[in-house]
């Protein structure tokens, strides 16, 4: 190979280096070559890890798959995806959910007082997770949070219902 072949190399690998880059930036922009920003509509890949005021790690994706969803559709808690409007690929966040915006308060009527020996085998201690369905069909499940005498009483509220949420979010794409 000459001197000018393999200049024309060089140039050309330049070439498809830069095209390269420049289509990974494109698929990450807008139109006007702004940076796409998470707003209604758009799809979007996020990892996360979810802690409770103690610090204790509730959830994570890390290392794992990214949790996509889209914005503006209800599918993650509101106070979550409020917070990640107007975000970028590659921006982290930390998120604060009180529990109105995240799985709502802790309902009274929620907790149901029955007779222990409508219980199933097995369920009748403090702690053990049950499954009733509701009058429309749908499957609730609750947690026996106390027992006294022949009485137990099963709370079917959310398990993070009434905590306040913290989420470490990083944004990783958005279609």
């Amino acid at each position: 190979m000459n001197t000018f072949t393999k200049a024309l190399c060089g140039i050309l690998y330049g070439i498809v280096w830069v095209t390269l880059a420049a289509s990974v930036v494109s698929a990450e922009t807008q139109k006007g070559g702004e940076a796409m920003t998470i707003a209604t509509g758009k799809t979007v890949s996020i990892e996360y890890t979810l802690t409770l005021e103690n610090k204790e790690v509730i959830d994570t994706n890390r290392g794992s798959d990214p949790l996509t969803y889209v914005q503006g559709s209800s599918q993650i808690i509101p106070g979550l995806e409020n917070a990640m409007d107007g975000m970028k690929v590659g921006e982290t966040k930390q998120v604060e959910v009180e529990p109105e915006d995240g799985y709502g308060p802790v309902f009274q009527d929620a907790i149901v007082e029955v007779n222990r020996d409508q219980l199933p085998e097995g369920a009748c201690e403090v702690d053990a997770q049950l499954q009733a369905q509701g009058p429309d069909g749908q499957i609730l499940r609750g947690k026996v949070t106390k027992i006294e005498n022949d009485k137990a009483f099963v709370d079917f509220n959310h398990p993070l219902a009434g905590k306040k949420l913290f989420f470490d979010v990083k944004v990783l794409d958005i279609k």
